[in-house]
């Protein structure tokens, strides 16, 4: 595959690309005509109970009003087309769980970490893995979403989430109620509460704001704009070394997360494409780009908070190898390995998404 260091604003053509120009338009014209039925006004949507009811959400971090359909779709390391404001920081929900899945890759490699199936008790600063049910969870089990760690944090409860389902068919009627919890690695569920509680375990082992961990080591070396901001709950700060930090959420379910823009993200895209290589210098070791890509045994489709197209279960057209960061609000970063292709989705609707897929994969010249 083709690597990139510059996808800033060179000449857009779709043909050096490997693309036919007006398929290529038409996969555009899906992502512009398709704009989530959400308010632009993402504060009014929280409050109006996306996730959960009162009180639970309650928003805790702050909010920005979102742009329009945004995105941008590259081939071979080259931009083949953009809509919208690829600049504009915008709010990313769970996409902010693959960025924290990196920063554990470079704990591992770092030695912060010295076993990605050690408890996390091990290396834990406060009191959140000694209890009998939290004391056995690794990092493993965190990044797979298969902890079941039990607490509260940030004054939210991990049974806010509990019961909680994604995809098509979602049934959440029982989200929030109580649910005997299984021993750590026997059960997956998606829950936002567990991934901070990943965030802040990071942020005991790096020892440092997790947002400058990202810049010095992977977004400046990508040479992203300095627009981006990962931004903490008002209540979730910890005192490390004497010196008060925050712990950055791995979402926006409760406001807050990593505010970025879709020209930024492809960034990460084409890293993750690249098995972490990048200018001749490998910024993530390559075996921990294959572990997020790792199928979970509890949910194939999922890897170390990436999102995985096993058995092309999620999106069709896309290759069995292709991997997802996704998050609420249609805000998807697609790498497909087989089709040298990264693409970016802002804002979209999300029975859109699996046409606008096919309509680019479609538009390759074969």
């Amino acid at each position: 595959m083709s690597e990139t260091t510059d996808i800033g604003p060179e000449e857009i053509n779709p043909e050096h690309a490997g693309f036919t120009p007006s398929r290529l338009q038409a996969a555009v014209t899906i992502a512009t005509d398709n704009e989530i039925a959400w308010s632009r006004n993402i504060n009014d949507q929280l409050g109006n109970g996306e996730f959960e009811p009162p009180p639970w959400n309650e928003v805790l971090g702050p909010t920005k009003p979102r742009g329009g359909p945004a995105g941008l779709i590259m081939r071979k390391g080259r931009i083949a087309a953009t809509w919208g404001d690829i600049k504009r920081t915008d709010m990313t929900f769970s996409v902010a769980k693959s960025y924290l899945a990196v920063l554990a890759g470079l704990a591992l490699a770092d030695g912060l970490i010295t076993d990605i199936h050690e408890p996390v008790a091990k290396t834990a600063l406060d009191d959140g893995f000694t209890s009998p049910q939290n004391r056995d969870i690794t990092w493993h089990h965190l990044l797979q979403q298969t902890s079941e760690w039990e607490g509260t944090l940030w004054s939210k409860p991990d049974l806010i989430d509990r019961h909680r389902q994604l995809g098509e068919g979602a049934d959440n009627s029982r989200k929030g109620q109580h649910r005997d919890l299984s021993a750590p690695g026997t059960y997956w569920e998606y829950n936002d509460v567990r991934v901070n509680r990943l965030s802040l375990a990071l942020l005991h082992v790096f020892r440092r704001p997790l947002d400058q961990v990202l810049a010095e080591r992977i977004m400046q070396p990508l040479g992203t704009s300095n627009d981006w901001t990962w931004n903490a709950y008002r209540n979730a700060n910890v005192t490390i070394d004497g010196v008060s930090m925050p712990s950055v959420p791995g979402g926006s379910h409760w406001g807050g997360g990593l505010w970025i823009g879709a020209g930024d993200q492809a960034k990460l895209g084409q890293l993750i494409l690249q098995r972490g290589s990048w200018g001749g210098a490998q910024l993530l070791p390559r075996a921990w780009v294959d572990a997020l890509l790792t199928p979970c045994t509890l949910n194939p489709a999922y890897g170390y908070m990436w999102w995985l197209n096993t058995g092309q279960s999620r999106y069709p057209a896309a290759s069995p190898g292709a991997a997802a960061a996704v998050g609420a609000g249609g805000n998807t970063v697609l790498v497909d390995f087989d089709h040298d292709l990264v693409l970016v989705a802002r804002w979209l609707d999300d029975a859109a998404l699996k046409p606008l897929i096919a309509a680019t994969i479609e538009a390759i010249k074969g």
